[in-house]
């Protein structure tokens, strides 16, 4: 009876050559986009939400081409010095691929991409471990915005609740959230059930580069050293 292939054994050597592959198909393809592309834009990001970037790619996707991941693997594709760069002057575009960063492709007028980047935010729940960008605080008394069964989902977030006459009421004030302090689990989820969105999901242009010239968007970064070609 043969061997059914979920219990066939995958060596290590297998997927770390499946890995292998992966990457350097990565560096090709940001490779062709260097010649395929008028200029090449570095971003970061903050509160990344997968399918309003994906909506956002969507949108340019005509004439735009965008990579987010390994900053390594996307550093080695455009040359981290000026003896494996790919085009002259890039390696200092590779140097500012750090933290939460990307990369954008495009053929859009400047102007344009600046203005899309600018206007691009999305407001949303903030998550456990974001900072709060604000106090939310709950006075005492009943909170009419919620029905009787959730009160003992309440209870469990800490929150000091009872129901009077099927009204939860709130037998003490309670401090949901620190202004510029971390979010604990039980903070996010009432947050989410207060209707407070503390999380704005942002681009921003740290650089831009192009083979006629050059820009610096983000303060204390340093392109100084790309030269027109």
């Amino acid at each position: 009876m043969p061997k059914s292939k979920r219990n066939r054994p995958v060596t290590l050597s297998k997927t770390k050559k499946k890995g292998r592959q992966h990457k350097e198909g990565i560096v090709e393809t940001i490779r062709k986009a260097v010649e395929n592309y008028n200029s090449i834009y570095v971003f970061s990001f903050e509160n990344m939400r997968n399918l309003k970037f994906k909506e956002f790619r969507e949108k340019l996707k005509a004439n735009s081409r965008f990579f987010l991941g390994s900053n390594k693997v996307m550093q080695v594709a455009l040359g981290r010095t000026d003896a494996d760069e790919v085009r002259t002057g890039i390696h200092k575009v590779s140097e500012l691929l750090h933290g939460d960063a990307g990369i954008c492709f495009t053929n859009l007028p400047k102007e344009e991409v600046e203005r899309l980047f600018a206007e691009f935010q999305e407001h949303d729940f903030a998550r456990t471990g974001t900072n709060a960008t604000e106090k939310v605080e709950l006075n005492e008394g009943p909170l009419d915005q919620f029905s009787h069964e959730m009160e003992p989902f309440l209870r469990k977030q800490g929150m000091p609740v009872r129901l009077n006459k099927g009204v939860i009421e709130l037998v003490a004030d309670f401090v949901v959230c620190e202004e510029g302090k971390p979010l604990s689990p039980e903070a996010s989820r009432i947050l989410r059930l207060l209707g407070i969105k503390m999380a704005t999901f942002q681009l921003h242009l740290i650089c831009r580069w192009s083979p006629e010239d050059s820009e610096i968007y983000k303060a204390g970064s340093d392109l100084s050293e790309i030269e027109s070609s």
